[in-house]
């Protein structure tokens, strides 16, 4: 047996047991294990609910995901506001995620508190987490490196797995689809006097698309994808003051790609995790966090093996929240293990970081407050100093005036720094400064909010043709990111409607990089999307939008993309209390568009479905 599975089966197997030997049970309503609905917990890294929330966050949680109908994680993300997304090549292909104009690794990703992606390429592989597996996202936009350290440059985007809510809730799906899709999911989880589970299996294939339509298309055929994806977790309470949790997540998927040397790849994404947690009184909680995450690639070529680039981080943490007052006082250690191994040997294959944090959030009246402070110290680049300040003051029952100032840092990754021939040492992090400011209302009728922001980039990490004899990374650019975003949630004749709207304006601006004033390759200018839906009794009838503008492939802007529109359309009809059918139609006038420049995009699909939930 493969030796990734052998300690895999050992992870689950434990974890499997863990409700089993203790009886389960509901989490507190904090943290990470809490019932979420209606509460973020990653603007603040403590339980608030969305009104409380001074961040700018956009929440998706399961009725949305399930409403929706999206084929995959990228396209339940498509058309946010602040996001920009860059494909290569349809189902399953590599997916980059711009959070308003930053680098695409200026963005960090958690699953269920742990943090993901590979130290070498340094994103995180998004199109391998299957939405069957989400019960719930929260979108972080802006600076959060005061209480996260590196990569919270952009933004932070946190996946909750799924999760009961009641006594015992199994559910199962099936579905086919155009391109030779097929999917198929079940579950079962529970809640009871002390403690919960949660067990979720998925699987899904298909055929693909023909990826890359450029010269180096080494195998112009179809390139199809399939993942299979696992995830097991529990939680109990041992008392009146003690509580814990534990999960497991592992995605294991196959992708067939063109554009390179190598045509196919074996992927795991894994996550593992858990938290005991100590309340002292209402005023009182102490929580200690473990993790570990894996970013797994094993590459061939006309079925030879070619490459393999593995990177795995370990995770530690310790959180006190302290009441004071009408305040809260949050202070935190974190530790973090990076360590890559494969095919390429680096000059250095791991560091450590080490980072506290302090946060203290209060309300005066009409007015809150939120500010933090973060020292990071790594063993590569040294110490790094972080903070933002966040306000907000309720000026009317149904309008809040926000404001807030940040600054965060990226560290390069272990590619910048050592990749054989390419990497420079030298390097240091990049650092940023932002300011924001907004307006929210909320009303009978509905929700809006429109926020506007500038981020300034130093010491961007860019090829440099006069670094060594072929050049390399060094810190030699800058960026300046102008832009505005609106949201609206309303009921209009009966239709639900949710909308978002981004103006960006992402301007390099550095004359080291040769291109003062171009656009920051691959954001849109202008993107969106629109959302309505509406039930009819047992059937129900939804439509989405999503646009962008045209946006470049390149720093020189000469590889233009086009602009696109994209209609999706779904039908869901309820046949029993437990069963519902439904059908999904994505692109629907067969568009063809870029993302990145080559790689096709797919054209008009469907999935047709069958979903089992008992008491649904």
């Amino acid at each position: 047996m493969h030796s990734r599975t052998v300690v895999f089966c050992r992870a689950v197997l434990a974890t499997t047991l863990f409700p089993v030997l203790f009886p389960v049970a509901p989490a507190l309503a904090e943290g990470v294990a809490a019932d979420l609905e209606g509460v973020v917990v990653t603007a603040t890294r403590t339980a608030r609910t969305q009104d409380q929330t001074l961040a700018t966050v956009t929440v998706i949680d399961r009725v949305e995901i399930e409403r929706l109908q999206p084929p995959s994680l990228p396209d339940l993300l498509r058309g946010r506001a602040g996001i920009s997304l860059a494909n290569n090549g349809g189902p399953g292909k590599s997916t980059s995620l711009f959070l308003r104009g930053t680098e695409s690794d200026h963005v960090l990703v958690l699953v269920d508190g742990v943090r993901i992606g590979s130290a070498t390429s340094g994103g995180a592989a998004l199109q391998d987490i299957p939405v069957e597996q989400i019960e719930r996202i929260e979108i972080v936009r802006g600076p959060f490196s005061s209480l996260y350290g590196s990569e919270a440059l952009g933004g932070v985007v946190q996946i909750f797995t799924r999760r009961p809510r009641g006594p015992f809730e199994p559910n199962a799906m099936a579905a086919s689809g155009s391109e030779g899709t097929w999917r198929a999911s079940a579950g079962v989880a529970g809640r009871g006097a002390d403690g919960w589970y949660s067990v979720q299996a998925a699987h899904e294939s298909t055929e693909g698309i023909n990826a890359y339509r450029g010269t180096r298309n080494f195998d112009p055929d179809r390139d199809g994808y399939r993942n299979s994806s696992l995830s097991v977790q529990g939680g109990h309470r041992f008392g009146e003051r003690w509580d814990g949790d534990v999960r497991v997540f592992r995605s294991e998927g196959r992708n067939e790609y063109d554009g390179g040397p190598a045509s196919e790849a074996d992927t795991v994404q894994q996550v593992v995790g858990g938290q005991l947690r100590y309340v002292a009184g209402p005023g009182f909680r102490l929580t200690a966090s473990a993790g570990t995450s894996a970013d797994l690639s094993d590459n061939y070529f006309d079925g030879a093996f070619y490459s393999r680039f593995d990177t795995r981080r370990q995770l530690a943490g310790l959180q006190a929240d302290i009441g004071i007052g009408d305040g809260l006082l949050t202070l935190g250690f974190d530790w973090q293990r990076d360590e890559v191994e494969g095919t390429t040997d680096y000059a250095l294959d791991s560091r450590i970081n080490r980072g506290a944090f302090a946060q203290w959030q209060q309300a005066f009246g009409a007015q809150s407050l939120q500010a933090s402070v973060r020292r990071d110290d790594n063993e590569q680049f040294g110490g790094r100093t972080t903070g933002s300040l966040l306000w907000g003051w309720d000026f009317t029952d149904a309008l809040r005036l926000t404001a807030s100032v940040g600054t965060a840092f990226k560290a390069p990754t272990f590619n910048e720094l050592y990749f054989p021939g390419y990497g420079n040492p030298a390097l240091g992090p990049e650092t940023s400064r932002s300011g924001e400011i907004g307006l929210r209302g909320e009303h009978g009728w509905g929700r809006w909010s429109i926020d506007a922001y500038q981020t300034r980039i130093d010491d961007m990490i860019a090829y440099d043709a006069d670094l060594g004899p072929f050049g390399g990374p060094n810190n030699i650019d800058r960026a300046r990111i102008r832009g505005v975003e609106a949201v609206i949630g309303t009921t209009v004749a009966g239709w639900e409607l949710a909308a978002t709207a981004t103006l960006l304006d992402p301007e390099n601006d550095a004359d080291a990089s040769g291109y003062p004033g171009n656009v920051l390759p691959r954001r849109a200018k202008r993107s969106g999307r629109v959302d309505l839906d509406r039930r009819f009794g047992a059937l129900s009838l939804g439509a989405s939008i999503s646009g962008a503008g045209e946006r470049h492939d390149n720093l020189a802007n000469t590889r233009r993309m086009g602009g696109y529109g994209l209609a999706d359309l779904r039908v869901g009809y309820v046949l029993s209390p437990d069963w519902q059918l439904r059908l999904s139609v994505d692109n629907v006038f067969d568009k063809q568009y870029e993302t990145a420049t080559f790689y096709n995009q797919p054209g008009r699909q469907w999935l047709l479905s069958l979903r089992w939930r008992p008491d649904a």
